[in-house]
C-alpha cells in the first residue's frame, strides 16, 4: 500500500484540548495510524494516551470524545480503554 503513493490519501484529524490549569495535556508520543481498504468493522486503528505535567491531586484522568455531530456516524467510534 504504502508504495503506490497514488493510491495513499492522508486526513487530518483535530484534536480540541480542554484543560483547566497550568498546562495542557500532551499526547505520550507522536502517532500516525494507517488504514487499509480492506480493514474490518471494529478493528483498531490507533490507541492513545495522553500525559499532563501539573501534578495531579487525584491522578490523571483524560476523556476522548467526538464532536457531537460525529457521535452516531457509523465509520468511527472511541472506546475507553480501561485498565491499561
Amino acid at each position: 500500500l504504502l508504495g503506490n503513493h497514488s493510491q495513499v490519501s492522508r486526513v487530518p484529524v483535530a484534536i480540541k484540548v480542554l484543560d483547566v490549569n497550568d498546562n495542557a495535556p500532551e499526547f505520550a508520543s507522536e502517532h500516525e495510524a494507517f488504514l487499509c481498504e480492506n480493514g474490518k468493522p471494529g478493528q483498531v486503528i490507533q490507541i492513545v494516551s495522553a500525559v499532563d505535567k501539573d501534578d495531579p491531586k487525584n491522578g490523571h484522568y483524560f476523556l476522548y470524545s467526538l464532536l457531537p455531530e460525529m457521535v452516531n456516524n457509523p465509520n468511527f467510534t472511541i472506546k475507553k480503554n480501561e485498565g491499561k
